[in-house]
């Protein structure tokens, strides 16, 4: 049976997926509690599932009790050992309220309701948790991040709420971004302000939530500038300086990078953000484009603790810079730049994508930056640069689970050679086969048939027709018509399309989408892009919920799978690349979670 070390993890790849894997060497990982969850299905039942966390040894069992309307709890399952993190509640009645509380069998440490239980009300909706928004007037919930604001191993949400915004081509005044934190119970923990001197649009609010110290409690971090006011009603910089100009860009004035508090939003350190502007036109254009499109990430630089990298430009000059929060502090580490620095260098402007991806790419223990046909190595320095130029979609992962290491599924918008999608060894940069398109605006690679070993890919763009296997072949005339997100929804180790409000299975043997959820009275966001607020592991076991707004703005739902599982894994969240995956979804154009290693079925 084949064998792959994914990050410091040695696991089986073919017939099977290992029940349990530790958090990768020394990472300082998360910690977090059981994340019961419990769902209300069309036909009554309840369905209640948990977390394997990382620590855990195998062959955990695991003990679900019930309590109705208050009263007393009764055991109602027991786990095998090696049994799914999940059970299927016949037995709940209906119209009533339920609670259920999930411990680690003979574990003191779980009993209680502490963080393992999870209460649903007698008249809870189905399908879903409402999660009531103070959406401001003229603002709309846009794209959201999680992290653990308060300590007690649960998630929060950090909501980014929209006003009126505008791509860096347009001209013209946009709404002042807002920042906002809740709970999963739908309380309220602050408000960030950013001014009106940091534009509205995608590619302009590159916000992180993350614990970046390592006491337990995660950090936001973004772009800040005279006006932001913090969470506690502090204003950075001159409240009364306006930098904008007749065409609506921000060209002048201070900018600011602000490590804010994730339990109160207070500012905790501002400094200069980096790079600063310096000429517009050495970014790509003299009026206000390209020197404003800033990406950010969070990576193990150093194998075992987070640091940040803060990105401006891809179409031309590229420069990221990495920071540690350390002990208070805001440390810069280093900086890589196309316009200085080795020769080298050069080779690397123009190649970034509108997203960017984490991962051990070279097996050292130490995160690369994947920014789009270039690779930065962990210590600042190039690693590699196709020269295949700028894309709007890439994914990285274990997508042929016959080759040693991560590969990396890219395409490229206006290409000047014969690579319009191209999947490559995300080592070395060496493309491995390719397809040709003048002009590819999205492509996606995620296993949906389980009749091949591996990942299938599709893209969008002249020329471009077929579903492809990892090899490059044809292995269906027909692709799915969505070409956005990817889920992993139902019980198979197949990924499901996530497309505005819905959730489907591709048909392998009818080459056609089934429709297995239309999350009804909610909305998508960032227009043609149709992209939830958030995809990722939040609760629950190893499968991922679905953020979506409701259509008036009024209220966020987390839709978690009512499907059980035969499958046993971790969640999610305790995989390094597929954690910081989840902290890069939210920037510029939103890409879907993808792990270190593969997952997928296997034959």
């Amino acid at each position: 049976m084949p064998r792959k070390s994914i990050i410091g993890i040695t696991m089986f790849v073919a017939l099977t997926i290992p029940t349990a894997t530790q958090a990768a060497g020394p990472r300082r990982m998360e910690r977090l509690d059981r994340g019961v969850v419990a769902v209300r299905r069309d036909d009554g039942a309840v369905f209640v599932s948990w977390r394997l966390l990382g620590t855990d040894p195998s062959g955990l069992a695991f003990e679900v009790d019930r309590s109705v309307d208050g009263g007393p709890f009764e055991r109602v399952h027991r786990s095998a050992p090696d049994g799914p993190t999940g059970f299927l509640d016949r037995g709940a009645p209906v119209g009533r309220s339920v609670e259920y509380v999930v411990r680690a069998s003979g574990s003191v440490a779980e009993t209680g309701p502490g963080g393992s239980s999870f209460r649903l009300a007698g008249d809870a909706p189905r399908g879903y948790i409402s999660i009531p928004m103070k959406t401001p007037e003229g603002y709309t919930p846009n794209d959201a991040s999680v992290g653990d604001l308060d300590g007690d191993g649960r998630y929060e949400i950090v909501l980014h709420q929209a006003s009126r915004g505008r791509d860096n081509s347009q001209r013209g005044p946009t709404g002042e971004p807002i920042l906002e934190a809740y709970r999963l119970d739908g309380s309220f923990l602050w408000r960030i302000h950013l001014g009106k001197n940091i534009r509205e649009g995608a590619h302009y609010t590159q916000f992180l939530v993350y614990d970046l110290d390592g006491d337990g409690l995660a950090e936001v971090v973004c772009k800040t500038a005279d006006g932001t006011t913090d969470g506690v009603g502090k204003v950075i910089g001159d409240p009364g300086r306006d930098w904008r100009n007749p065409s609506g860009y921000i060209l002048d004035g201070p900018e600011y990078l602000t490590v804010f508090d994730g339990r109160t939003g207070r500012a905790l350190a501002t400094v200069d953000y980096l790079p600063p502007r310096g000429k517009v036109a050495s970014w790509g254009d003299n009026y206000g484009n390209r020197v404003d499109r800033f990406l950010a990430c969070v990576a193990y630089l150093d194998g075992e603790r987070p640091s940040f990298v803060m990105c401006r430009g891809y179409y031309t000059r590229t420069v990221l810079v990495a920071w540690n929060w350390r002990d208070g502090k805001l440390q810069r580490l280093w900086t890589f730049d196309s316009d200085a620095g080795p020769p080298s260098n050069r080779r690397y402007a123009g190649q970034g994508n509108h997203n960017l991806a984490v991962g051990d790419v070279d097996g050292d223990g130490r995160d690369e930056i994947v920014y789009g046909a270039c690779c930065i190595d962990d210590d600042g320095k190039g690693l590699y640069t196709t020269g295949l130029g700028h894309g709007d979609a890439l994914h990285l992962s274990d997508i042929d689970p016959d080759r040693p290491g991560l590969e990396l599924f890219d395409i490229h918008e206006k290409a000047s050679h014969p690579h319009g999608v191209e999947l490559r060894d995300a080592r070395t940069g060496r493309v491995l086969w390719s397809k040709p398109s003048p002009d590819v605006g999205r492509g996606v690679a995620m296993d949906i048939d389980p009749r091949h070993r591996g990942y299938e890919m599709w893209a969008s763009g002249p020329g471009l027709s077929g579903l492809w296997d990892v090899k490059g072949e044809t292995i269906s005339l027909r692709k799915p018509r969505s070409c956005n997100f990817g889920i992993w929804w139902d019980g198979d180790l197949l990924r499901e399309l996530l497309d505005s409000n819905r959730i489907s299975k591709w048909d392998w043997n009818r080459e056609s989408e089934s429709r297995l959820l239309v999350a009804e009275d909610c909305a998508s966001n960032n227009g043609s892009k149709s992209t939830p607020a958030l995809c990722a592991d939040i609760l629950g076991d190893w499968r991922e919920e679905v953020l979506w707004r409701t259509v008036d703005g009024q209220e966020l739902r987390i839709y978690s799978t009512p499907i059980p599982t035969d499958h046993r894994l971790v969640t999610l969240m305790h995989n390094p690349q597929y954690r910081l995956s989840v902290a890069w979804q939210n920037v510029g154009y939103n890409q879907p979670t993808q792990p270190g290693f593969y997952l997928g079925a296997s034959r």
